[in-house]
């Protein structure tokens, strides 16, 4: 398969949009308030535009766009939660991906756990945080918990406690502070499940 330069740039350009509307909103303090209507826009307008790469091209493998933008895809599917169709096909094409060497499993990992966290339900690798009763950024429920190192190796993950640390540092250091009413924040996250289609 021949090395498409074209479709790199695209899938770097979406991964830099993102990430330059994430340090807009950091710097400005919206980041942290709900789900920014900004950040949501840029996600949807970055799905769409990947939506018509799996069109024509199929999942982005890396013998066709390379590493860095196999991780731009991901990215941006990861990023795609008001669409859950279009989410979990894209765990689909990746799972076959993976299968064929040419994406790290650990990305299907993350997605596997979003898409649960998006439908409230356990997540299987630890890999979505949420902030706890005890105001502590804490792995989202996890199934067979006490197994679940194992199931991050087999990925490439590092052990949770460690994930736990990083975690919590980065929201630190980005001035990451828990909601006000934990009951309060997950009927938000509930009820915007519901309106896009996650339950």
């Amino acid at each position: 398969m021949s090395h498409n330069e074209e479709l790199e740039q695209l899938l770097l350009d979406l991964e830099k949009t993102d990430k330059e509307t994430r340090t807009q909103l950091l710097a400005d303090g919206s980041l942290f308030d709900g789900y920014a209507p900004q950040m949501e826009r840029v996600h949807i307008e970055n799905a769409e535009r990947l939506k018509a790469v799996l069109e024509e091209h199929g999942w982005p493998t890396e013998s066709m766009v390379g590493e860095d933008a196999v991780r731009a895809a991901w990215m941006v599917a990861q990023n795609a939660i008001s669409r859950p169709e279009f989410q979990r096909r894209c765990l689909g094409l990746l799972h076959d991906a993976v299968r064929a060497g040419e994406a790290p499993p650990a990305f299907a990992a993350y997605l596997t756990d979003r898409i649960r966290f998006n439908q409230r339900r356990p997540q299987v690798y630890g890999t979505v945080f949420d902030w706890d009763k005890d105001g502590q950024l804490s792995p989202w429920q996890i199934e067979e918990a006490e197994t679940v190192d194992i199931r991050r190796d087999q990925v490439g993950l590092p052990p949770l406690g460690a994930a736990i640390d990083i975690v919590r540092l980065e929201a630190q250091v980005e001035g990451s502070r828990p909601p006000a009413s934990y009951e309060d924040r997950q009927q938000e996250i509930e009820e915007w499940a519901r309106n896009v289609g996650w339950i």
